[in-house]
């Protein structure tokens, strides 16, 4: 089972109080369902390859309305599709769109009317109906961070976008397939969505997840720095020991002053030591490490000032 499904596994089981789940009915069957007429009368068909939703579904066409509905599977042969269940509401389609404010003397409704989403519970319960209907969240083990609604509508896509934001989620938009779909990139904005339409044990997984992957990413990060560092120091050394030693084979350590004859020879006997390290190793005391790199600068210098006179 895909994360996603777990997540919608987990909404389908969710007691809501009647109230509230009339706002996820309205998203079930605004994003999932269809008009037709059949003899000489309309019919609502709500469809979905999930067998949980259409159940929830159905139960909660029952909590609701007193109409004649049947729950029906319609099983696909090609390139072994999922099946597609339908919820078909055969008599009273007219009463539970028009309660619901979908469809009314003949023309459908896009925007939800606001007083069937008067509370939070309400727009909570409405954001969990539509990730059911069009939702999709990426596995956050094996791949970026997304989660995403799909409308056909661009006005209810913004809509949607709109809820969302009421909870600072920085939700955006844009067109997806014919439609139109709001969507979520970051970690931490898609795991306070989960918890916004009640999966707790979706969202207490995909954190652990996330804080897992978040704790690799900083070990490797600290890790290439480190290497990065230890590369770094490798490569200085390197051309400090070679003007060292031509230097020495040039005219020998003794030309340089003092101080710099000292640190060239420690450099000498401690080749892979950072400039720090090498400080508190100089024989007539310790150093800072910007006083070495100094001292290593002029005997660099020197050496360049020997190659020059050596071509001329």
């Amino acid at each position: 089972m895909s994360y996603a499904s777990e997540v919608k596994k987990e909404l389908t089981t969710l007691e809501v109080h009647k109230e509230n789940a009339k706002a996820e009915l309205i998203a079930l069957i605004r994003m999932n369902g269809s008009i037709a007429i059949a003899n000489h009368h309309f019919v609502l068909n709500i469809q979905t390859e999930n067998p949980a939703i259409a159940r929830r579904i159905y139960q909660l066409l029952k909590q609701f309305y007193d109409v004649e509905s049947e729950l029906m599977v319609r099983r696909k042969m090609k390139l072994k599709k999922n099946n597609l269940y339908i919820v078909r509401v055969n008599e009273g389609t007219d009463k539970v769109l028009d309660d619901l404010g979908i469809f009314k003397d003949g023309q459908i409704i896009e925007d939800v009317p606001e007083s069937l989403l008067q509370s939070d519970a309400q727009v909570r319960s409405y954001l969990r109906g539509a990730f059911l209907a069009g939702g999709s969240v990426n596995n956050p083990e094996t791949s970026r961070y997304h989660l995403e609604i799909y409308s056909v509508y661009e006005t209810h896509n913004q809509m949607i976008a709109k809820m969302i934001n009421q909870y600072d989620l920085n939700a955006r938009t844009t067109p997806r397939r014919g439609g139109f779909i709001t969507y979520l990139k970051e970690g931490e904005r898609i795991a306070d969505f989960l918890s916004l339409i009640g999966a707790t044990s979706a969202m207490l997984k995909f954190e652990d997840i996330r804080i897992m992957r978040d704790m690799r990413n900083s070990v490797n990060r600290l890790v290439n720095c480190e290497n990065a560092n230890m590369d770094k120091v490798a490569t200085a050394s390197s051309k400090q020991i070679e003007s060292i030693e031509f230097i020495d084979a040039s005219v020998g350590l003794g030309q340089l002053p003092p101080k710099l004859r000292e640190v060239a020879e420690t450099r000498l006997a401690n080749r892979e030591v950072s400039l720090k390290e090498l400080g508190t190793m100089i024989p007539s005391g310790a150093i800072s490490k910007s006083g070495i790199n100094h001292r290593l600068r002029k005997i660099s210098e020197y050496a360049d000032s020997l190659r020059e006179a050596k071509v001329v």
